[in-house]
């Protein structure tokens, strides 16, 4: 008998060892699929699942795309969109203080099926489900004080206040040194299991990072029985754990939350660069979900929109993310898709970069001009992506007006422009940072008016070329939070709200000659400990003059390349041959774009 127990303990731990061997290659290339956070933030119900993963199923399978997966609180009844809802929030759970979906929005799981009708659902169609969740233990878990399943012990053995979510009262800690701690997230998993869980994002926990929490929940998932794919959010994960987090997890997060907002996708460069090394089959530095198509509906930035990236910025979004290898999490609601998003996201040419790339590698950036290379691991050929990136600063001494210094003492809180524009044809509304290393700098153009021989024309009447905001994205008639826009205590309905450093571009109509606003540092800065200065201008040229042209040309030596001889060159956007070449590659880059290359030996 006593051998037969031997036994058995020693094939269960086995088996524990190498699924947890494993679970690289569940996430053997970056996972892709969609996320419901960009355009439903905490309130997507059922319905909307649904028609995302038969979208999927339809146009986006056979490319990949294949994980759906509900994002945050989908166990509360009650929450809103623009934030959540922490006065009264109903939330649901188990007898053992698990979440479970509120079945006002997930009626399938009635009757304690959870989350398994849906899955199965989309198992159906031949893709894989996920869910979001917090780190730690439920607080409604402690107040009840459930027990964890198997034990002796209760939730409120293992929790601990220290280091809970501060952006979401939510849980609590796990305190991974208590007994029972390792058993709460083993009943996790088991539950997941059941439900037939293919992916699991968890949240507050890479930024900071929390070693104990993700060790427990790596083990809970090893033996748990079934391949789930882990998540980590949000970012910046600690460079200096990279070595941890790539033997626990199969992605994690670089940045924090990412939308359609160009100083934002800039950062990417540079993160890209720090973590590629870390990167290979089964563990992804991850870029953040891509705000792409219909997004901001329910969510947590903005008004419903199709994304505020121009085409080319999309182009350099998705060339970057394919060329350096991240997870492809798309955020937009997939029904709204335009074709031009359809299309961005079945080109499978510029997908073989994400899936087959390998020797990934930064081949230079001289501050403007950018260039990444990849090995196609089924030829010998090269994928090459360039792009022109404008790091150029503002010329505030060539701007027709510029404002004091304003900050966020009383009095200096903001100026009157009037400007005589003359003939211009455009006008560019600039903010630039104090440079005092603060980062709340929150800016308003209130009533921004255009004056002439037409009359009066509020430019908020106008739709602007492009857009730029230092955090989340500029809005119109509201501030950069999506609150009322008010300066110096007076509210005011008209107007912009963004942050500094942005560029907003307007064409002007023939017949005005004038620009007139109020220009001010938003209420919901001034009064935040980090405090705010910033500076505003106004250009009718380009804020950064000759170096905000539409394109430049780069080029690279195919010897770069490791390549000799001639070769083809085709651009895998356009899907096109665009020649061949002996010497070197030479193409024209838009501003904020991208070009997508394959280059090949002609034998």
């Amino acid at each position: 008998m006593l051998n037969k127990l031997i036994i058995s303990i020693c094939l269960v731990l086995c088996s524990a060892v190498l699924h947890a061997q494993d679970f690289g290659r569940w996430a053997a290339t970056p996972p892709m699929g969609w996320n419901s956070w960009d355009c439903f933030g905490p309130t997507v119900t059922e319905q909307e699942v649904k028609a995302n993963a038969d979208y999927m199923a339809t146009h986006l399978k056979k490319l990949g795309w294949q994980y759906v997966v509900v994002d945050i609180r989908w166990y509360v009844e009650n929450d809103k969109a623009h934030g959540y809802n922490e006065n009264n929030p109903i939330m649901t759970v188990d007898e053992y203080g698990r979440f479970v979906p509120a079945v006002n929005r997930f009626p399938s799981a009635a009757g304690g099926k959870g989350f398994k009708p849906l899955a199965d659902y989309i198992h159906g169609l031949g893709l894989k489900f996920g869910i979001h969740i917090m780190r730690g233990i439920s607080r409604l878990a402690v107040e009840k004080n459930a027990p964890i399943l198997g034990t002796k012990q209760t939730a409120k053995d293992i929790y601990s206040t220290k280091n809970s979510s501060a952006w979401l009262r939510d849980m609590y800690t796990v305190d991974a040194s208590k007994p029972g701690a390792q058993e709460y997230y083993n009943s996790l998993f088991t539950l997941y299991a059941t439900w037939g869980l293919d992916f699991v994002k968890v949240d507050d926990i890479s930024s900071p990072y929390h070693n104990d929490e993700i060790e427990l929940i790596r083990h809970a998932i090893d033996n748990c029985g079934r391949p789930i794919v882990l998540s980590l959010s949000p970012g910046p994960t600690p460079l200096e754990e990279s070595k941890h987090v790539s033997t626990h997890a199969n992605m994690w997060r670089i940045i924090g939350d990412f939308w359609d907002n160009w100083t934002q996708l800039e950062e990417h460069f540079k993160l890209f660069e720090q973590w590629v090394p870390s990167m290979g089959p089964g563990h992804w530095p991850d870029g953040d979900m891509l705000p792409l198509g219909r997004i901001g509906i329910r969510a947590e930035q903005g008004d419903p929109r199709m994304s505020g990236f121009t085409k080319d910025e999309q182009i350099t979004l998705m060339s970057l993310f394919s060329i350096c290898r991240s997870p492809l999490m798309f955020g937009g609601n997939l029904p709204d898709n335009d074709q031009s998003t359809l299309d961005l996201m079945t080109n499978e040419e510029a997908l073989s970069v994400l899936q087959r790339g390998t020797n990934n590698k930064l081949l230079f950036d001289d501050g403007e001009r950018i260039a990444w290379t990849a090995d196609d691991s089924e030829t010998n050929d090269k994928y090459v992506a360039l792009f022109y990136v404008n790091r150029k600063p503002i010329l505030e001494d060539k701007a027709l007006w510029s404002s004091k210094l304003l900050t966020y003492r009383t009095g200096e809180q903001s100026a009157d422009v009037k400007v005589h524009i003359g003939n211009a044809r455009k006008i560019y509304l600039v903010v630039t940072d104090g440079e005092d290393g603060t980062h709340w700098d929150h800016a308003d153009w209130i009533e921004p008016t255009l004056s002439g021989e037409k009359g009066i024309l509020k430019l908020t009447d106008l739709h602007w070329l492009s857009a730029t905001s230092g955090w989340s994205i500029a809005k119109v008639h509201e501030s950069v939070m999506g609150n009322k826009l008010i300066v110096d205590d007076k509210e005011y309905a008209d107007g912009i709200g963004t942050h500094a450093t942005s560029i907003i571009e307007y064409d002007i109509p023939a017949g005005y000659d004038t620009f007139s606003s109020i220009v001010g540092l938003d209420k919901e800065c001034v009064s935040h400990p980090e405090g705010a200065t910033m500076k505003f201008h106004v250009f009718t040229d380009h804020p950064k003059g000759s170096s905000g042209v539409d394109s430049v040309r780069v080029s690279l030596n195919l010897e770069q390349l490791g390549l000799k001889g001639t070769c083809r060159i085709r651009d895998l956007w356009a899907r096109s041959d665009i020649g061949e070449s002996t010497g070197e590659i030479a193409v024209h880059v838009r501003n904020h774009g991208a070009r997508l290359l394959k280059v090949s030996n002609i034998k």
